[in-house]
């Protein structure tokens, strides 16, 4: 009895901390997608799922207010804006542009924020590096805006659709809002989520 309970105390504990959980109880845990609070748009499979559950549970009350801005809102109506969630905590914003060509846009890196972003019309590529793959500055980090600006020694492209989201954390560098061929109109929403 005394061995029982044992085991399920650390059971316990460790389903609480997802640090110390296994890749098969991230993966389950993720994939369950309790987390999404029933929102039918899901997430790349780029999404670092151990990360997103520690910083997930961390302030978990910010995640479910993200999920829920984008679940219970018509995005494709919203007036384009930022839109303020939970103080500096979380905020939105609802942008359109026409997507761009390589060399208009620069690599980017955020060290206070997360970014959720979901392409709510058209689509775009989207060029993503880990941090281990800086090269060059080419701005020096702004503290106000939260963003400094890179290149890269190695990137892969993905493809933003109405269907799925991208979550990028401070060590994802990301080059969004390219164009797949043709440069075309998206609207998008991007979710700043405050990591401390």
């Amino acid at each position: 009895m005394a061995v029982t309970t044992f085991l399920g105390i650390l059971s316990f504990r460790s389903s609480t901390d997802p640090a110390k959980w296994s890749a098969k109880q991230v993966n389950k845990w993720f994939d369950k997608g309790e987390w999404l609070n029933h929102l039918q748009v899901k997430p790349d499979p780029t999404v670092n799922r151990r990360e997103f559950a520690i910083l997930y549970f961390k302030h978990k009350e910010r995640w479910d207010k993200a999920f829920a801005f984008l679940k219970e809102n018509d995005l494709k109506k919203m007036e384009l804006k930022r839109y303020d969630l939970d103080g500096t905590n979380l905020y939105a914003t609802v942008s359109e542009y026409m997507s761009k060509n390589p060399e208009d846009v620069k690599y980017e890196e955020h060290k206070k924020y997360i970014d959720i972003q979901y392409v709510v019309s058209g689509n775009e590529l989207i060029g993503i590096s880990p941090l281990s793959q800086q090269k060059d500055v080419l701005d020096q980090y702004n503290e106000t805006k939260d963003v400094m600006f890179v290149t890269v020694l190695k990137e892969v492209y993905y493809k933003a659709t109405p269907d799925k989201f991208f979550i990028f954390f401070p060590d994802d560098i990301h080059r969004p809002g390219l164009k797949d061929g043709t440069s075309i109109p998206v609207r998008k929403v991007v979710v700043k989520v405050k990591v401390d």
